[in-house]
């Protein structure tokens, strides 16, 4: 027992479960927003997000936690440009959808990316990853199709998939830029977040009904006698309704914004350390936990049908998801053993399958450094940060708040 909660243990449970809580927890937090608060502004919320983002970046590179590395920025346009409307996307089908088919069409990140790969780059997968993948896509057939309520949300399922398709295109672009800037997600995301802030501020008034301009009250029946100078007075011109500057700021409504966009810093950020803590297994075991955690809090919080036919689909897509999450680590931890060097090469990446869920050594305890480290060289290996086991697991991608990740 001893042996179990050493300090290397206690630190990657407390990674793990910071993972969770904020990887779930954006996600009840952002449908809160939207549903609960009324709060209905999808860019408004994101650059609130991407701002929180870009200081807390400033501040953990500032803390030591990562270098930061220097890139030239407009090399880093189109990323940006990528990460705002994936990011986007994502928020508006949670907006628009169920929590639970926002999480499915999560799932479907990953056949979407060996899709994309196969369209774009002619990479074929084994066989065995196909046979995965199918069977995620029929869990998702079984569990959309048997959803009555989703099927009629014609435009729903239109941003439902156009965010899948554009987060693993998202994905796949962010995991080549790693490769070609030489540079880990944490100081990818710090580089570009400038520019995305910048993006998003711009799209802000150009995208929202903002309301500048004050308009009249409706006209007031006014009494006989009644001076209508001082009626006019009582009742000035008020901002239109349904308006970004009408909407009625509570101290409840703000709250429940600023917690959203503190979750999803450290979504990005618990990413980051129980990845650099643990292995690239206990991340896609945590990704499964969550995925479920979000179902079930999306029938108990948020009012989504659990029908027979829809749980037996997602059951079917979590089987082939997580059959896919070990054929992807199967997959590179084979090809890892083939480079020069193998395991002696320095990668972390190059365990075997059958390393534990949890570094159960006597290591000495693990350092913000050390996870960097680890991190890095895991992010260097095309298949994982190309939408491979990592972005399988969580069904959100490449470092954000959703995150996102999803930021969501």
């Amino acid at each position: 027992m001893g042996q179990l909660l050493n300090s290397a243990n206690l630190k990657a449970l407390t990674y793990g479960l910071m993972n969770v809580i904020s990887a779930s927890g954006i996600v009840f937090a952002n449908k809160a927003v939207f549903q609960t608060y009324g709060f209905h502004f999808t860019y408004a919320l994101t650059w609130i997000h991407t701002v929180f983002t870009l200081v807390g970046m400033r501040v953990f590179a500032a803390m030591g936690m990562f270098p930061a590395k220097s890139i030239a920025q407009n090399r880093l346009v189109p990323l940006a440009a990528a990460y705002v409307a994936y990011i986007v996307l994502c928020n508006l089908s949670l907006k628009v959808n169920t929590v639970g088919f926002y999480q499915v069409m999560k799932i479907a990140v990953a056949p979407t990316v060996i899709a994309l790969e196969l369209v774009m780059f002619r990479r074929v997968p084994p066989l065995r990853i196909v046979a995965s993948v199918m069977v995620v896509c029929m869990g998702i057939g079984v569990a959309t199709v048997t959803d009555a309520q989703m099927v009629s949300n014609l435009i729903g399922i239109a941003v439902g998939v156009g965010a899948t398709i554009m987060t693993a295109l998202y994905q796949i672009w962010a995991g080549s830029k790693q490769r070609e800037l030489k540079a880990s997600s944490m100081q990818l995301l710090h580089a570009y977040t400038p520019q995305a802030t910048l993006m998003l501020g711009i799209l802000v008034p150009l995208c929202e009904p903002m309301g500048w301009t004050a308009v009249p009250p409706q006209p007031m029946v006014v009494a006989p006698g009644a001076d209508e100078a001082a009626v006019a007075a009582a009742t000035p011109p008020q901002r239109p309704l349904g308006t970004l500057l009408a909407y009625h700021y509570t101290p409840a409504a703000v709250s429940a914004i600023l917690i959203s966009a503190v979750l999803g810093l450290l979504v990005s950020l618990s990413t980051f350390l129980v990845i650099g803590a643990t292995s690239s297994l206990t991340y896609n075991v945590v990704g499964h936990l969550k995925t479920v955690i979000i179902l079930t809090g999306g029938c108990l919080f948020f009012g989504d049908s659990m029908p027979a036919k829809k749980f037996l689909g997602v059951c079917i897509a979590m089987a082939g998801i997580v059959w896919y999450t070990q054929q992807k680590l199967t997959t590179s931890g084979a090809a890892a053993a083939r480079a020069p060097g193998g395991a002696a090469s320095g990668d972390p990446t190059t365990e075997p399958i059958r390393t534990p869920l949890l570094p159960i050594t006597s290591s000495p305890p693990i350092s913000v450094k050390s996870a960097y480290t680890a991190t890095v060289a895991r992010s260097r290996i095309g298949a994982v940060p190309a939408g491979g086991a990592a972005a399988a697991g969580s069904g959100g991608g490449v470092m954000h708040n959703g995150h996102h990740s999803y930021r969501t």
